[in-house]
């Protein structure tokens, strides 16, 4: 140790707490800080016209229809959220075992797009690429004789993230874990002259409980058949994180998301240590619920435990964070009324 870093802390010469003492102080010595630049928020589309319906296991969120979903892309330009991310709910009479009306280039998501691209054009959309919001199974990759079939699926993939990014997508963010798949979509992408539409892979999203009140809110819970652990990652394990994300950057990925958020802040901090590139992280329906319900029930005070767990996120490194409360936060962080 250098003599300029030799020393030793010790009371009474020194007090931790004199740097907490006063509000000015404690901002100006603090070590993470959280901006509305960080938000994304996610937002889920229903077929209709001037319609949004409430999410039972999701307190304050809404499914909304198209022309809906345009006043919400508009409130967030006007808070200054970055960007927004689609995620639609397909009737039951859409889905089929192979997902096909994910590559309608017409269906829900692909409107949603275009609506919102034609009234808030400088709005970031990110879009979803898997296969469980269109497939009667509720998986998101083709279903065999019980067997996700990887290659197979990653091929039509392929095909709706070229329907997305037609559509106006500005990020086309796989969350479906076959292996493979980015390389697949980036060399997709860059083919059909979409080389500037972005990859912001779920690499490392793991088989978690905590996807509950999401699945519900786009119509996949009910239908599902079996479980999801053949291909999102086992929540036992660190270090298959980071082969994850190591393959997807290699295969061409912009940004990468760690997916839930909360119950994962450890891999969120070893990604950003092992890798230069931009790392968000997913405060899931499940993550926010808890705090909602929490709240309700008055064991604790809903908005200083949304802004905590939103400054957790950046203190495990991440780059920005997706999350339901990100109008809510929004509006404190603009020193607006809620």
């Amino acid at each position: 140790m250098s003599e300029e870093t030799d020393y030793q802390a010790s009371y009474p010469a020194t007090r931790l707490r004199r740097l907490r003492q006063t509000d000015w102080s404690r901002r100006l010595v603090a070590e993470s800080s959280l901006s509305v630049d960080d938000l994304i928020w996610p937002l889920f589309i229903i077929e209709g016209n001037e319609t949004s319906e409430a999410i039972p296991t999701m307190p304050g969120v809404e499914r909304h229809s198209v022309d809906h979903l345009v006043s919400k892309a508009k409130e967030a330009v006007e808070l200054g959220i970055p960007a927004i991310a689609l995620f639609p709910n397909t009737p039951v009479t859409l889905r089929d075992a192979m997902g096909s009306e994910a590559l309608n280039s017409d269906n829900l998501i692909c409107r949603a797009i275009r609506a919102v691209k034609a009234a808030v054009p400088h709005m970031g959309i990110i879009t979803d690429v898997a296969l469980d919001p269109y497939t009667s199974h509720g998986h998101d990759g083709l279903l065999e004789d019980g067997v996700i079939l990887n290659d197979e699926s990653v091929k039509v993939l392929v095909k709706q993230a070229l329907v997305q990014a037609e559509a106006g997508a500005d990020i086309i963010a796989p969350s479906d874990m076959m292996d493979g798949r980015v390389g697949a979509i980036r060399a997709g992408l860059d083919e059909a002259g979409h080389e500037n539409v972005q990859i912001m892979s779920y690499a490392a999203k793991y088989a978690s409980a905590f996807y509950g009140p999401f699945r519900e809110a786009v119509g996949s819970g009910n239908i599902l058949e079996g479980d999801k652990k053949s291909y999102q990652m086992n929540p036992a394990n660190s270090d298959e994180a980071l082969r994850e994300v190591a393959m997807d950057l290699a295969e061409g990925a912009d940004s990468i998301i760690i997916k839930p958020g909360m119950a994962y802040l450890d891999i969120v901090r070893r990604v950003k240590d092992n890798f230069d590139v931009p790392v968000f992280a997913y405060q899931v329906s499940g993550e926010y619920a808890m705090i909602q319900l929490a709240a309700a029930n008055n064991i604790m005070d809903l908005e200083a435990a949304m802004m905590e767990s939103l400054l957790a996120f950046k203190r495990a490194g991440a780059s920005g964070i997706l999350t339901y409360f990100a109008p809510e936060a929004a509006k404190i962080l603009n020193g607006l009324d809620g």
